[in-house]
């Protein structure tokens, strides 16, 4: 990990006082921004999404599915906690504490909506910065990337249903069509076109994908901070009159990871799955696709949004945090090995 990737929660801690402040002195630009849309997707937020996610897409090499036979349990695993256990643990835990125990902290008008992000940020696992953690626990690569793969492809048919389910069953208004296009914008297109353009690379060498791929690395998180800033603008005037709403909505993400990474490390270790794949399993069921649970915020709620809101603050959290699961899972690797093989 660069330590621009090492530190990117101060970073986004510096974006969000910039968004704050830049709000304040040029209300005028952040609302001209706010205002270019087309089919309630936002223009300048969707350019900046597709800078975040299509190199990471690029890494993406979907043959790699072959793989999966391999390490059926730990794919099974993964699989369960990413599309059974995180979103629909996500939903309880949103209304135990956002909409019980903390409401009467948080503006009523915007419970919900911080609902539907935490919902949105559970509904996608992560993509890109997985193989960061997974390579900081000398994880399966294979592995990893099949897993990855495979939720991308799986996220495609799956990432809207939920999302319609989940908001739902939580009495949430659901513009299906602006939902559609974000699925279309957000997922299909951009692996369309990172895979056109991997296949492109590869024709002229490995080398020059591996290049193109260094030169791109900072492009996602460069994108992701300008998003930041821009979403911050439009956040500043409800933040500073109430700034522990920050803090009320990391509780949920903060249990919510914690939870889903140890449920998949104890089902891999009774499994007897081996720890260079029950680390990146257990990241995976993790981490949250962040970049897209942004996007489909702003497009379905709008940049003021408290659900715009919640999945900026699952951006905040989760780094440190998922660091904390890499330390745990190294330093448990004796434990696990021990007991894996007698559970």
């Amino acid at each position: 990990m660069s330590r621009f990737e090492r530190y990117l929660s101060v970073w986004v801690a510096l974006c969000i006082l910039a968004g704050i402040s830049l709000g304040q002195v040029f209300p005028d630009l952040f609302r001209t921004a706010g205002a270019m849309e087309f089919a309630q997707i936002n223009l300048p937020v969707g350019v900046l999404i597709w800078v975040m996610i299509i190199p990471m897409l690029i890494r993406v090499d979907f043959r790699a599915l072959s793989e999966l036979r391999q390490h059926v349990r730990g794919v099974g695993v993964t699989l369960f906690v990413n599309w059974f256990m995180k979103p629909f643990s996500m939903a309880l835990l949103g209304w135990i504490f956002i909409e019980q125990l903390f409401a009467p902290l948080l503006p009523a008008e915007q419970i919900e909506s911080y609902i539907a992000g935490l919902i949105l940020l559970a509904a996608a696992p992560c993509t890109a910065m997985v193989f960061v953690w997974s390579r900081l626990t000398n994880g399966d690569p294979l592995f990893t990337l099949s897993q990855v793969a495979l939720n991308d492809v799986i996220m495609i048919f799956a990432f809207g249903p939920i999302v319609a389910i989940l908001l739902g069953l939580s009495s949430i208004s659901i513009p299906w069509a602006t939902l559609v296009t974000s699925v279309v914008l957000y997922i299909v297109i951009p692996v369309v076109i990172a895979q056109i353009w991997r296949h492109a690379l590869i024709a002229r060498g490995e080398a020059v994908l591996a290049r193109t791929l260094d030169r791109m690395g900072p492009w996602s998180i460069t994108a992701l901070l300008v998003t930041l800033v821009l979403l911050f603008g439009f956040q500043g005037q409800a933040i500073l009159h109430q700034p522990v709403i920050i803090g009320l909505l990391a509780v949920p993400i903060f249990i919510q990871v914690v939870l889903n990474a140890g449920l998949a490390y104890w089902l891999n270790r009774r499994l007897g799955e081996k720890h260079e794949v029950a680390c990146p399993s257990a990241l995976i069921g993790a981490s949250n696709f962040f970049e897209l649970a942004v996007a489909t915020a702003i497009g379905l709620f709008g940049f003021e949004s408290g659900a715009a809101l919640a999945t900026v603050v699952g951006v905040l959290v989760e780094v440190p945090l998922m660091l904390l699961v890499v330390r745990v899972v190294n330093h448990s690797k004796g434990w696990y090995e021990r007991t894996s093989a007698n559970p």
